[in-house]
């Protein structure tokens, strides 16, 4: 059953890699590095001082930053535990699909896709009932996790796992958030 669902993996990957187009090559390399989302943080942070007094926006942006670091210890811990190969580290796909990146470290489970949607669900949690159109923060995840197939790096079912992984750390720490924030502020 695993080594099933290992191949319908591997193929799919294989499929969605080539889907690849060369002329978008600089775009999906420009997205999957991670220095090029510093804006994004930095507004996040605005975003909660300007939607909270400083109390509440310091102590909301230490959870933020308490689930983003503990999904990223969570996942690299699971890598070292599952140790699976990442697809431009496979020689039987080095002839079948497109590499743009070319990490060494495991792959199961994404980092890129669990730290994106830990943060963007936190501060979709957190900024809903402030700003309507929070929901549009989601952009950024999708578009980080499909970087990951498309520079050659990932396989999806570890974007599929590291996404419910990082929603669900949020969720956790959005709950912490709320229980201690009712005696903090």
């Amino acid at each position: 059953m695993l080594e099933r669902i290992y191949q319908w993996d591997r193929d799919l990957f294989v499929f969605l890699n080539n889907l690849g187009i060369e002329s978008y090559d600089g775009f999906w390399i420009f997205v999957t590095n991670i220095r090029h989302w510093i804006p994004l943080y930095i507004i996040i942070f605005i975003l909660f001082f300007t939607a909270f007094f400083w109390k509440k926006a310091l102590f909301n942006s230490l959870f933020l930053l308490a689930a983003f670091f503990t999904t990223l210890g969570f996942t690299n811990f699971t890598k070292n535990l599952v140790v699976r190969l990442r697809p431009n580290n496979e020689p039987e796909l080095l002839d079948l699909i497109r590499i743009l990146d070319t990490p060494t470290n495991y792959s199961f489970f994404s980092g890129h896709a669990s730290a994106s949607f830990v943060v963007a669900t936190f501060v979709v949690l957190s900024l809903r009932k402030v700003y309507k159109w929070i929901y549009v923060i989601y952009i950024w995840p999708i578009l980080f996790v499909l970087s990951r197939v498309y520079v050659g790096v990932h396989y999806p079912l570890d974007l599929i796992v590291g996404a419910l992984v990082g929603i669900l750390f949020a969720l956790l720490f959005y709950i912490l958030y709320s229980m201690a924030g009712k005696r903090f502020y």
